[in-house]
């Protein structure tokens, strides 16, 4: 049987409720002789299916889907296989830049004689406009109100641009700001599970999947759906027609068993197997959850741990479909035709989990008790530094007396006994101190989408108001749902007044605090903070708590569930141990024990029985996109091409392809370069990139100053990434940044070894730049950890960075390297900055790099001291695949995309 005839023995009909669908039948590859299907974990189906269907000999060729059909069986961790999702999510933040792109692409192919037309979504795009709300105001009935008024106000240029892109791109959607964050809008509307394609007569179902410019895409996984984040310029790739490459994944079977204890939440299940699986160390692998401790477990529940996939390293962490997923498709409105035709599809393709199902055969299993989960905060730097509950206040004196270099604060004794007055604008007076607690968020996709978090913050909140507690006067809190839906429960609850009454009124719709738009803190208090170098901290439910994000004055941040938010936003301190120690003091100034205000889970799903119903989310989700008539006014101007405005500091053609010619050059060695910096350990693309306020003396700051924007204007990072000037002048330019060539210093500067002038790292660059001088950056373990930001990449390629050298990576920030033509290399294994004896005032140069490198092969760096004598070593290429070395010789993703399709064209006259 040859491939053509293989490919059309696996088209077979199904037919549901007199319709008929077709679809590939992996059944048909077992008849065929490949592979043993039954034995394959759900994900690998899901790419296995996919490579059948979109078979074509040359980007999906018949030995892509012998290896995933094969899986286990001849793993090769160099050999990269093809993915084509069904659909693509975007958010503002990330959406906008590759939309930039796309629009830059236009400009291109206008300039090398293309058609402009052919730079178009071919599939499914939706973007969420989510990332844009800082919460400035809080606390207050009109808080939501006025944040909005203020979100339309500083990105109407951007909003502008999102609306042109809807008009001009097919195949394109934008969910308006005030809806929700975007991966519960994935959950509760975008999502079908099995998706319907209507092509040559026929109407084609297969699984729902996607990859989004978001790394927390993941938590539909909660859902069954395989879905990961990416890169904006691989989403670009993946718009335009082009497979998503990875290397074959390793799966790792994570079995539950037990049952979660009294008092345990689902976030303090994230919490610990973050910890646990960075521990193990799963960095680019799937994980699969099962076992009989999954079984009950709420789709809720599954998503928070989905979502928190980029936290523990993998890819993704996927629930496959099961009864429960049904279930929750029925909670949110779904109809019994569609849930009928979901499970008659992934039953008949063997992909329907049940407790008949075999066992897959996985490349590792690990098993958890779930019984054994406690109560957990994470922080105060990283998420995966998991610290128990009833070990909080030990394990926080602990680190605020640990050194810098242990991830402490290195406070004194004498610190430690500081307190200061602070003296609010209503006339009141409160003492803060090292430790405070100045920021309580309940905020974030990962915990405001779970109703039983929610309803048992809400009714921790209640207990607490019934007992005459307040928050403390100097704590900002705001709530910010994942989306109207939970507003929407919480008012049918009657539990969102006791929420306000803490102060936690609703600040908007969107991601806030957890991506860094926590806003500005009170003034006096902030001044208390910075006149007296307190270490302060934060408690928010977020998933991300690296330095610098949350709020640049606040150093120690924990994740926490929502209801311990509430709990700290009461105490007021971290400094506290909830176990022996009372959370305050009611009227009539008996202590108050938190087990006292908790919830028993019993209590949480009868309130979650009456508010919660599927008429909310029909309700809510009939008209959402044309609900925001703010948005629906905006004017813009219609054509293929966008009118770029020279003036415009949100919105500018990027440079990337100005300069493109129409054939790529040969790969060539790096000559004499520099090293731009060396970082440590776990430098997450914050730090390579800053989320969150512009400060008026960074040199972003001063640039904006000097085209006239005022500091009351500047908005941040996130809502500037449509703009390359201001963006290059915040790589690497976060305030908590340490570069190993300036020691002592923290932020964004370097030292210029030609002067040995001590630089911001951008005017190093440009000095560098005027000298024709490549640049290195060198770095620790897990460069790139954190969000899949682009301009984590974009902007060290326009600072001059040709190579970033590190002891490992994080998936998707070396896939944005090399989608930018930056080339990421690999200590070998044992070997690092210290052991080689770098000390960063050595000139570089690569040996065997050209044009018949391949796939993860060895090559030799010189390094050339001052006194010119040298020394060599040899490093791993992190080009993982062939697609991979043509994406590098071409300059880039968004390069070798362009060529492709001109030359495609060429072929055809």
């Amino acid at each position: 049987m040859n491939e053509v005839e293989m490919i059309h023995k696996s088209k077979k009909h199904m037919k549901i409720s007199n319709k008929v669908y077709q679809y590939f039948a992996l059944s048909s590859l077992e008849e065929s002789g490949i592979g043993n299907l039954s034995k394959l974990p759900y994900s690998i189906k899901v790419l296995l299916e996919a490579a059948l269907r979109n078979y074509d000999g040359v980007s999906v060729t018949l030995e892509h889907v012998k290896k995933l059909a094969n899986w286990g069986s001849d793993h090769d961790p160099n050999q990269e296989v093809p993915f084509k999702p069904a659909r693509i999510l975007l958010h503002d933040t990330t959406g906008i830049p590759t939309l930039v792109d796309l629009a830059a692409m236009r400009e291109s192919m206008k300039r090398i004689g293309g058609e402009v037309s052919d730079i178009n979504p071919l599939i499914p795009v939706d973007l969420v406009v989510d990332h844009s709300l800082t919460v400035d105001h809080f606390g207050t009935p009109d808080a939501m109100k006025l944040n909005e008024k203020l979100n339309f106000e500083r990105n109407l240029e951007r909003f502008r641009f999102l609306r042109w892109a809807q008009k001009s791109f097919s195949n394109f959607n934008v969910i308006p700001p005030a809806t929700g964050i975007m991966h519960q809008i994935n959950m509760e509307l975008l999502s079908s599970v099995a998706f319907l394609k209507e092509e040559d007569g026929n109407t084609i179902i297969y699984p729902d999947s996607l990859v989004g410019t978001d790394s927390h895409t993941t938590m539909v996984n909660g859902l069954g759906i395989v879905a990961w984040g990416v890169g904006g310029i691989e989403a670009e790739a993946a718009m335009l027609g082009q497979p998503v490459y990875f290397v074959t994944p390793e799966v790792v079977g994570f079995k539950f068993v037990g049952q979660l204890p009294e008092g345990t939440t689902a976030t303090d299940l994230a919490l610990t197997v973050t910890s646990l699986l960075r521990k193990k160390g799963v960095v680019g692998k799937f994980i699969e959850f099962f076992g009989p401790g999954i079984k009950g477990m709420s789709v809720a529940d599954r998503a928070t741990l989905a979502n928190m996939a980029p936290e523990y390293g993998a890819t993704m962490g996927l629930f496959p479909v099961d009864q429960e997923t049904l279930d929750y498709l029925k909670v949110i409105g779904r109809s019994k035709d569609q849930i009928l035709l979901i499970e008659h599809y992934y039953k008949t393709q063997g992909m329907f989990m049940t407790d008949e199902s075999p066992e897959p055969i996985y490349s590792d299993i690990i098993e958890l008790d779930l019984s054994l989960i406690n109560p957990c905060l994470a922080g105060p730097k990283r998420p995966q530094d998991n610290v128990e509950l009833t070990k909080m206040k030990e394990e926080y004196n602990k680190i605020i007396r640990s050194s810098i270099s242990e991830g402490g604060f290195d406070l004194t004794e004498e610190d430690l006994s500081k307190t200061t007055i602070v003296n609010h604008q209503n006339g009141t007076k409160s003492t803060i101190k090292n430790g405070s607690v100045v920021l309580a968020a309940i905020t974030s996709c990962t915990n405001t989408s779970n109703p039983n978090v929610l309803i048992a913050a809400g009714l921790v909140a209640k207990k607490a108001v019934e007992r005459g507690l307040n928050k403390q006067s100097y704590v900002k809190t705001s709530l910010t749902p994942g989306s109207l839906v939970v507003t929407d429960y919480l008012k049918e609850s009657g539990l969102l007044n006791y929420l306000e009454q803490l102060g936690f009124h609703i600040a908007g719709y969107g991601c806030a605090t957890c991506i860094g738009n926590s806003g500005p803190l009170p003034q006096e208090v902030n001044d208390a903070i910075v006149d007296n170098d307190l270490v302060v901290a934060g408690v928010l439910s977020g998933n991300r708590n690296f330095e610098g994000r949350i709020h640049p004055q606040i150093k120690a941040n924990y994740l926490a569930s929502p209801p311990l938010v509430i709990a700290y936003a009461i105490a007021g301190t971290v400094d506290i141990d909830f176990h022996t120690e009372p959370i305050g003091f009611d009227s009539m100034n008996k202590p108050v024990y938190l087990r006292e205000l908790w919830p028993s889970s019993q209590e949480i799903q009868m309130w979650l029985g009456n508010a919660i119903s599927p008429e909310l989310f029909k309700k809510r989700y009939q008209d959402v996109y044309n609900a925001n008539k703010e948005w629906n006014s905006i004017q813009v101007s219609e054509g293929d091409l966008y009118d770029w405005d020279e003036e415009s500091t949100y919105i500018q053609e990027p440079p990337f392809l100005k300069e493109m010619k129409e054939q790529p050059s040969d790969i060539v060695h790096i000559k004499g370069a520099r090293t731009l910096a060396i970082l440590g350990d776990s430098v997450t693309t914050d730090h390579l990139s800053p989320s969150g306020a512009i400060k008026s003396d960074s040199v972003s700051g001063l640039y904006l100053q000097q085209k006239g924007v005022e500091i009351k204007d500047f908005n941040s990072y996130p809502s500037r990434r449509g703009n390359h000037e201001v963006m290059v002048r915040g790589a690497l330019a976060n305030l908590r940044i340490r570069n190993q060539l300036v020691p002592g210093y923290e932020g964004g500067i370097t030292k210029y070894f030609p002067t040995g002038e001590i630089l911001s790292m951008y005017d190093a660059s440009i000095k560098y730049r005027e000298d024709h001088t490549s640049l290195f950056i060198l770095a620790g373990k897990e460069y790139g950890t954190g969000s899949s930001r682009d301009w984590a990449a974009k902007g060290p390629y326009l600072l001059g960075v040709k190579a970033v050298l590190a002891e490992s990576f994080e998936r998707i920030h070396r896939s944005n390297l090399v989608g930018m033509g930056i080339l990421p290399l690999q200590f070998l294994d044992g070997e690092n900055v210290q052991s080689l004896g770098i000390a960063g005032d050595e000139s570089f140069e690569t040996i065997g790099l050209n044009n018949s490198i391949k796939p993860a092969q060895h090559i030799k760096i010189k390094a050339i001291r001052p006194d010119t004598s040298s020394f060599e070593f040899d490093v791993k290429l992190r080009l993982d695949n062939v697609v991979e070395i043509e994406y590098y010789r071409n300059g880039g993703i968004m390069q070798s995309v362009l060529r492709q399709m001109v030359n495609s064209k060429n072929d055809c006259k």
